[in-house]
């Protein structure tokens, strides 16, 4: 397993190369929100902070995400609204999260927000459990080095017509926005190893269930 080094990531989310990860998928008006990598730093790798959605949900059910959601109007700014929304969902206090730096607003079609993705280093980590138990069925803490393994990428399709990167790790599925911030966030860091994107799979009915009524 890897301990990464995040100074060198810090440094490309301040330059331009972060801006294009965006690409097509820039703002666009939609409702601003956020949420937070959070990039645990353990003894022996580095691992991310994913959240399972609760299969009740009438939007992403059961999607693997990263904590987040809207920002309010008492937060002085997208960090500000990323961290707090990670506090309410998993009990990660923002006084322990170093904010290494920012992507671009990018806009998520099915949700209609303009999503701001704030990626920090969380130096102190611990097991974490959903606080926010109506939104949240699981918290999972997942090693970059299982998500970089080529074996565990491949290209998402649905039943829409959609595309794009994915990963398996164990029984998790993930796809989607959060797939895609991963994809480019492995990118813009140069983390990447090359993995075959002609392997494409449907996505799991347990990690797609859509919009309930």
């Amino acid at each position: 397993m890897t301990r990464f080094d995040l100074d060198p990531l810090r440094a490309a989310l301040a330059g331009p190369g972060a801006v294009a990860r965006v690409g097509s998928r820039a703002a666009a008006g939609g409702r601003p929100a956020a949420v937070l990598i959070a990039l645990a730093e353990h003894e022996a790798d580095t691992r991310v902070v994913l959240v399972e959605k609760d299969a009740g949900l009438r939007t992403h059910a059961g999607q693997v995400a990263f904590p987040g959601g809207a920002i309010e109007a008492t937060d002085a700014s997208a960090v500000a609204g990323a961290l707090r929304e990670a506090d309410e969902e998993v009990g990660l206090p923002p006084s322990e999260v170093e904010v290494l730096g920012v992507l671009p607003p990018a806009h998520v079609r099915a949700s209609d927000f303009d999503v701001t993705a704030v990626v920090g280093r969380w130096s102190t980590p611990r097991p974490l459990v959903p606080v926010d138990v109506g939104e949240i069925a699981a918290v999972h803490s997942v090693a970059l080095d299982v998500l970089l393994e080529p074996a565990n990428r491949l290209t998402w399709t649905h039943p829409a017509g959609f595309t794009g990167p994915g990963f398996v790790v164990g029984d998790l599925f993930v796809w989607g926005f959060t797939a895609y911030l991963l994809d480019g966030l492995f990118d813009l860091a140069g983390w990447t190893v090359p993995w075959d994107a002609t392997r494409v799979e449907e996505i799991p009915h347990r990690f797609a269930r859509g919009r309930r009524r």
